[in-house]
């Protein structure tokens, strides 16, 4: 026993690793015990047939079966497993958080970056992945319990002239809706007033429909069709300075309501808002209310369903101008003498048109032109920059270079074009299957509308609406409206803003050719589609509705 005891503890002193202990000589074999080379054989053989995850153990001890490792070295081998982990699940929650977010383009200065996607570009569409992110939100929501007082237990009545155009109207009603809502006020029904422009005695019933817009707001605003019967002096309203709010800045905050409109409310409980022509800001108001002027635009305010089907037909019959279903593209065209004479811009033209132009403008407009010894570098200033109108020829050559067919249909929205059938000559060269309302629908057809403007520009403002691509060529409030609609039905529809600085630097580089200015085109007009973006601070709601007015889809 003792000599069986002593060959044991020889052995135990031979293996100097735990992993060794497979070698050590069994006590029933004695006359086994291998020499110094069998040994080195024996090890560098099992160092070859260990597994791989071998060196993981030895880097790690904590996967080790050897009793002997410390409880600190496992501790921090747990701690490594934990950060590993850790940063695995941070990995794939960035990588799926990444997949679901929706397509949203941000602005880096004047440069916009969208989302890469996969598909090839298309002239008729935006990306697909764009148009499945986002939904429109604004819409009333029904069965729930309005809490909305009677009209005899608001704060009073307040009025409002809704100036301008068409658009700037409805820009008005939708402003006024809100102001209403701020100061928990009831809404008379707006007045549309004459313009000076438009020369148009349109009455609101004449145009929207009126048991619509009111039946679709019950629940938000208090409106009535008139002033209420016990205001005997209706005239008052419309004259008297007693009766009108005129301190309203530009822009205002709603605060503003609260602290400065809604006390002369209370007290005279009639009040006209006067003038009212942007006079509530965007940024500076509550979301819920921002929701609201979406809902009066998009929802509230219908037109009439005559002005509706005569668009639909419109609609139908540039869809099958070619004998079979085609895409439409619609352009609204600002090229009339009054939009060219305020822009104060240089167009090509002879010299006798340009005097001619010279004296409408001094006589139109006599502050701005004083002596008319500034405009040249004010024109050419504001061409640089991007602020004119493009010419027919200028929208004929930026189609071209998008690579739009010559046998496009497109749509012309526009009053008459400044120069006749020679300023428009170049774009019919280029894309002769251009009509106007005029050309796609009979006198006795149109003969109805003719009575007032706003239904022929109400007309435009469908058939745009519902054109596969619409372009603008400069700014207002027709654009603005057409291209915030289209983004709020689902960014589909391709809304080109073209990049009017760009063009002025192309058309003035005498060494541009076709080629690069083809890329450049394309390229700079890639985001300017009307995609998803952020409404603040680059756009106002009209023209961009997705922060306060759509949701993740």
């Amino acid at each position: 026993m003792v000599e069986l005891r002593h060959s044991s503890s020889i052995g135990s002193r031979a293996t100097s690793s735990p992993m060794k202990r497979d070698d050590v000589s069994s006590p029933l074999f004695p006359d086994s015990q291998p020499n110094d080379d069998d040994d080195h054989d024996r090890h560098a053989s099992k160092d070859r047939d260990r597994p791989s995850w071998y060196n993981f153990q030895s880097l790690c001890p904590f996967f080790s079966d050897d009793a002997r490792v410390s409880p600190y070295n496992s501790r921090i081998s747990l701690f490594f497993i934990f950060v590993i982990v850790l940063a695995g699940a941070i990995s794939v929650f960035s990588i799926v958080n990444r997949l679901n977010a929706p397509y949203l383009c941000k602005k880096d200065g004047i440069v916009l970056h969208c989302p890469y996607v996969k598909e090839a570009p298309s002239l008729w569409e935006n990306p697909y992945s764009a148009t499945t992110s986002w939904k429109s939100c604004a819409e009333r929501h029904d069965g729930g319990i309005s809490d909305l007082p009677s009209e005899n237990e608001t704060n009073g009545y307040i009025f409002i002239y809704a100036e301008g155009g068409l658009n700037q109207q409805r820009i008005a009603i939708c402003n006024a809706v809100a102001v209403a809502k701020i100061m928990n006020a009831t809404l008379i029904l707006p007045v549309l007033k004459q313009d000076q422009i438009w020369k148009d005695q349109t009455k609101f019933e004449d145009i929207f429909d009126v048991d619509h817009f009111i039946d679709y707001l019950k629940n938000d605003v208090r409106i009535v069709r008139d002033i209420p019967d016990w205001f005997t002096d209706k005239s008052e309203l419309f004259t008297s300075i007693r009766r009108t709010v005129k301190n309203i800045p530009k822009y205002a905050p709603a605060q503003f309501y609260i602290d400065n409109v809604l006390p002369r409310i209370k007290e005279k409980k009639i009040m006209a808002l006067k003038p009212f022509v942007d006079r509530l800001g965007y940024d500076n108001v509550p979301p819920e209310i921002n929701r609201l002027r979406c809902r009066v635009n998009y929802h509230a305010l219908k037109f009439l369903p005559e002005i509706e089907q005569m668009a639909d037909l419109l609609a139908s019959r540039m869809r099958n101008r070619t004998g079979s279903s085609n895409p439409y593209m619609a352009l609204h065209l600002r090229f009339e003498k009054g939009m060219v004479g305020l822009s104060f811009c240089d167009f090509v033209g002879t010299r006798e048109e340009k005097g001619k132009m010279a004296e409408y403008r001094k006589k139109e407009w006599p502050r701005r032109y004083k002596n008319g010894s500034h405009l040249w570098n004010l024109a050419l200033q504001k061409r640089k920059e991007g602020r004119c109108p493009l010419e027919p020829s200028e929208v004929a050559v930026l189609l071209r270079a998008m690579g739009y067919p010559k046998e496009t249909q497109i749509y012309v929205a526009s009053g008459q074009v400044y120069g006749g059938h020679n300023r428009m000559a170049p774009l019919r060269n280029m894309f002769p299957n251009l009509v106007t309302k005029e050309e796609l629908a009979t006198k006795e057809e149109l003969v109805v509308f003719r009575k007032h403007v706003t239904s022929l520009a109400a007309l435009d403002f469908l058939v745009c609406l519902k054109s596969d691509v619409f372009v603008m060529t400069h700014g207002g409030n027709f654009a603005k409206l057409i291209i915030g609609a289209r983004r709020y039905m689902g960014h589909r529809q391709k809304s080109i803003k073209p990049d009017k600085g760009l063009m002025s630097k192309s058309f003035g580089d005498p060494y541009m050719g076709w080629a690069p200015f083809v890329e450049d085109v394309v390229v700079t007009h890639q985001t300017r589609t009307g995609l998803p973006e952020e409404t603040f601070p680059n756009y106002d709601l009209w023209e961009n509705p997705l922060t306060p007015c759509m949701c993740k889809a």
